[in-house]
């Protein structure tokens, strides 16, 4: 069952960036609205690592003044 939704959301996946290509080179509309959704999710996700990249490196700081004698420089 996992391996179904894996490989449907590949197939998704491939699917969008086929858009994004055939919309570049001036698709039908259905394409670029297809392929404006797939830049659009692009940017969310990258986004949200960006967020949980500062988020986690603010934490790492955050300990290291904590004094708890640990040396950070491993």
């Amino acid at each position: 069952m996992v391996g179904a939704v894996l490989v449907g959301m590949l197939v998704l996946v491939l699917a969008g960036c086929g858009c994004v290509v055939w919309a570049e080179r001036g698709g039908p509309r259905w394409a670029r609205a297809v392929a404006a959704l797939t830049l659009a999710a692009g940017d969310l996700l990258r986004s949200a690592e960006q967020r949980r990249r500062r988020r986690e490196r603010r934490e790492r700081w955050l300990l290291g003044k904590g004094g708890s004698g640990e040396s950070s420089g491993d």
